[in-house]
């Protein structure tokens, strides 16, 4: 199928998928009625995926202060007047990567049905591949080529792309194109600079400009292999403000981005200790997640971590697909908003074998 056609049928999709979010439901569901029990169970789960999505949960803002653990549990972004718009911080803290992560015990009881169990994932909406497919070094720099993917479930997706490529006191950002699906695109990098880098990609798509996903690859340069995300730092974005734990001591903290589609900005610790450092976060006018890339050094290897916020993909809840004991397990799929920008959320709902 050509690349317009595959674009017009996924932009068709979309806005399907849309409507019918709007039209299911523009207020509040009653929390009695997803407790009935004498509705068809799949009715019944169906307005509880929805229940979880368009409340806010109590207390209101559970998001954003780390020590509140929800009474009763809702995702919906509080004082907002459009269905299925979500809160960035109660979405990031379903992450159990961020330190201020609620747990399922704790969603569990505070959604208040002992007999429903349930899973819960929000992901970008396109998939973003990279992979390096050449290197070229020189005596004073080498140039990578990088190979670039824009997929929805196999299928390429025509975007704009826009990459930075982050090392030792070191930003470099380029607009790249616009692609059909695939795309090779090359930087350089001085061999002065330290490494291992960081090579991070953005894709809008060209059918809706809220739809943004990323891609994130980090790369040797003038360095070992680099180690796996996570290694040196803890990173948890909560009401703008990015705590970054320290995993080991003697890390010394370099540079700090936040990236997006349109925007970037070098952030300034607000706040430091042996444990830990601080940084706020900005709030770019851009329908785009942000990416925070924090540098540094353990010893003698220079590292890079990045999250991002919201701190997605992310899922939490049961894996229906070890379980032995449940039945009646039923997947709702929705199109939902955090901050303008629009992504993937499906919620896995079932119940106990009769």
């Amino acid at each position: 199928m050509p690349t317009i056609s595959i674009d017009t049928f996924f932009a068709c999709s979309l806005m399907v998928l849309l409507v019918l979010s709007a039209m299911a439901s523009t207020s509040k569901l009653l929390y009695p009625h997803i407790n009935a029990t004498d509705t068809n169970t799949a009715e019944r789960y169906e307005s509880v995926s929805k229940y979880l999505l368009l409340n806010d949960g109590t207390p209101s803002n559970w998001g954003q202060n780390h020590q509140v653990i929800p009474e009763n549990f809702g995702l919906a972004k509080t004082g907002s007047d459009k269905p299925y718009e979500l809160d960035i911080d109660k979405v990031s803290r379903l992450n159990n990567e961020n330190l201020y992560a609620v747990s399922y015990p704790q969603i569990f009881t505070a959604l208040g049905m002992s007999d429903v169990s349930f899973r819960i994932e929000v992901e970008l909406i396109l998939e973003v591949a990279l992979n390096l497919t050449a290197t070229y070094e020189e005596a004073n720099e080498t140039s990578y080529e990088f190979e670039i993917l824009t997929e929805k479930q196999g299928v390429p997706v025509q975007a704009e792309l826009k990459f930075y490529v982050v090392a030792e006191n070191y930003l470099k950002t380029s607009y790249a194109c616009v692609s059909s699906g695939r795309t090779c695109v090359n930087t350089t990098i001085s061999n002065d600079i330290d490494g291992p880098a960081l090579l991070v990609v953005f894709a809008r798509s060209v059918s809706n400009a809220k739809i943004v996903s990323f891609g994130a690859y980090p790369f040797a340069h003038n360095s070992t292999e680099p180690k796996r995300k996570g290694t040196f730092l803890r990173l948890s974005p909560l009401s703008y403000v990015l705590n970054a734990s320290l995993i080991h001591p003697g890390i010394d903290l370099s540079d700090a981005y936040a990236l997006s589609f349109n925007y970037s900005s070098t952030l300034a610790q607000t706040e430091n200790n042996s444990q830990s450092a601080t940084y706020n976060i900005p709030r770019f006018l851009d329908p785009s997640p942000t990416l925070i890339v924090v540098t540094g050094w353990n010893s003698t290897s220079f590292f890079t971590e990045w999250t991002a916020y919201p701190q997605i993909p992310l899922q939490t809840g049961t894996n229906f697909a070890s379980s032995a004991t449940l039945s009646n397990v039923f997947a709702y799929t929705y199109i939902v908003t955090i901050d303008v920008a629009l992504y993937k959320c499906t919620i896995w709902l079932g119940g106990p074998r009769e």
